[in-house]
């Protein structure tokens, strides 16, 4: 019952025809599943203001999918809908084609959370556009410079190591490298989801990082992973902190510090854990650090021992707030 009512539902696409944008809004996108960890992924570049709002989609446990070139992003809603019933993406990318009287301008692509894969370039999307899929993604691309782009990237995601992030970004700047976009660069953005939903979306979303507008978006969108990489050791830091596990709260923090040299907050967490954990001596320098780049900082001190994030030590504090 639950399929005959996605099937309805497939079946109002073309009703929204006249309400799509009747440009090629978009271009070069990737999406994809991490074999190793079961995550899901999806990223994207355009020469046109925040491609991150309607190319990427993507639901923990289900599948992602990218919706691009005259783009509908009811095949993202209604996309993950079949996907989540249970059609595998390219049965479900089938579905959604025949319901849509505009599909020959469509770029579509999708990829369930069994590593399924299934693209769609329309006869009508501008040249040079095309799509390859392989195991577990696909790579697409439409009004490109070139038409080695879209293997350019294929390439790439095969060969790059690291994290799922890390691979998708590797297929955007090949893409890029490939001569990209031929109107140029503009916005990007990356959305990745675990592969099991666990019931908590807020910690499903891994990434989900956008760049609006940026004369270099993709060196934007490798910046923002990286930071996104270090809040997310904070966020296991402060975690620690709360459970009273100053050692493993300061290599959380001290990992952060390494990947965002430059943002104060996290050597100050470093320190704090450090003298919460007896370690005064180590911790010392790093406030002295700190509060010479940001004074302010020292003024947070005295409350945390009021909240017993620091140690209600009065010689401690007063050497602290010395540096």
């Amino acid at each position: 019952m639950r399929l005959f009512a996605l099937a309805l539902l497939a079946l109002a696409l073309p009703a929204q025809a006249d309400d799509v944008p009747r440009r090629p809004v978009h271009t070069y996108s990737i999406v994809a599943r991490d074999a190793a960890t079961g995550d899901l992924g999806v990223a994207v570049q355009s020469h046109w203001f925040s491609v991150g709002a309607s190319v990427p989609w993507a639901e923990p446990g289900v599948g992602v999918v990218a919706t691009q070139s005259f783009t509908d992003p009811s095949y993202g809603a209604l996309g993950l809908a079949l996907m989540k019933a249970g059609k595998p993406a390219p049965e479900a990318l089938k579905a959604l084609l025949a319901a849509d009287p505009d599909r020959e301008v469509r770029q579509v692509a999708m990829v369930d959370a069994q590593g399924r894969a299934a693209a769609h370039t329309g006869a009508k999307c501008i040249q040079a556009a095309g799509h390859e899929v392989g195991e577990g993604f696909t790579v697409e691309a439409n009004l490109m410079d070139r038409a080695t782009v879209w293997p350019a990237m294929a390439r790439a995601f095969r060969a790059a190591k690291g994290d799922l992030a890390d691979r998708l970004l590797a297929a955007l700047r090949a893409a890029q490298a490939e001569g990209g976009d031929i109107r140029g660069q503009q916005s990007a953005a990356i959305l990745i989801v675990k592969g099991k939903a666990t019931g908590q979306p807020w910690n499903d979303r891994l990434f989900d990082l956008r760049v609006e507008d940026n004369p270099d978006p993709l060196k934007e969108l490798g910046r923002l992973i990286q930071l996104r990489r270090a809040y997310r050791l904070m966020d296991e830091g402060d975690g620690f902190v709360t459970a009273g596990k100053w050692a493993e709260a300061k290599a959380a923090y001290e990992a952060a510090a390494k990947l965002a040299p430059g943002i104060w907050e996290m050597p100050f967490w470093q320190a704090v854990a450090l003298a919460s954990s007896g370690k005064r001596d180590e911790a010392l320098p790093i406030f002295k650090q700190v509060f010479a780049a940001e004074p302010f900082w020292k003024r947070l001190v005295p409350r945390l021992a009021d909240v017993d994030q620091l140690p209600r030590d009065p010689a401690l504090l007063k050497a602290i707030e010395a540096q």
